[in-house]
């Protein structure tokens, strides 16, 4: 590679962390695009500017673009999040579920929340020793009306959840609900802390792992795919 084209993607790579969070990784074995959801989702609402976020109007271009583009040979997606917007995190985590290229996630720091569900998006999910998995029933903000009708509201939306966190896992509808409404763990609030550990014990998550570990799995489905 000459100097100028090796300063060129050296510039490239900079220019897309800073501006989105992510990069695209063409000095490795392989080419892969690095995605980075971090913080909260951030859905139809704007967060404050003190708000560490990801915002799903700029992951869902990139991750059409990613799948359409032949230069990429895979995905690797780097999960550290506090949750966010439901829809938005669900509409995610289905688009990288649907991918043909080979995907992978790595939870580090933690995923709560809707970040269960995109921690099981990819064809094969890790987690750091240290991570956690926080799962509990959906909220809302915003005015709650207190009504039947949405409280139907709130089970359809977390069914939705439920029914993509289990055809996506290794996890029973029961168990996750189980998990989902236990009331001995959290001090005010329902649900459970998964350690990474117990979160592949679970079958939430496939492999417990380090990055190396990460990469070398990226690689060898990248690998079989193009046999």
């Amino acid at each position: 590679m000459s100097k100028d084209k090796e300063n060129k993607n050296e510039n490239f790579e900079n220019s897309e962390i800073k501006e989105l969070g992510s990069v695209t990784a063409v000095k490795g074995k392989h080419k892969i695009f690095c995605l980075t959801i971090i913080g909260e989702i951030e859905g139809h609402s704007v967060l404050p500017e003190q708000s560490k976020t990801t915002k799903y109007e700029h992951v869902i271009p990139q991750l059409i673009s990613i799948e359409e583009n032949e230069d990429i040979d895979g995905l690797l997606i780097i999960l550290n999040t506090v949750g966010g917007d439901v829809e938005a995190g669900l509409a995610v985590a289905e688009l990288i579920s649907g991918m043909k290229k080979p995907t992978v996630t790595y939870v580090l720091g933690g995923g709560h929340s809707i970040g269960v569900p995109l921690a099981v998006s990819a064809k094969h999910s890790f987690i750091a020793p240290s991570a956690t998995m926080t799962i509990h029933p959906v909220r809302m903000n915003g005015l709650v009306i207190g009504v039947p009708q949405m409280m139907n509201h709130f089970s359809r939306m977390q069914d939705r959840i439920t029914d993509f966190v289990v055809r996506n896992s290794d996890i029973s509808s029961d168990r996750f609900t189980s998990l989902m409404m236990n009331t001995g763990e959290l001090v005010t609030d329902v649900g459970s802390v998964l350690n990474g550990e117990q979160a592949v014990k679970e079958g939430l998550i496939d492999s417990l792992g380090s990055l190396s570990q990460v990469l070398d799995c990226l690689y060898d489905m990248i690998e079989k795919s193009k046999e």
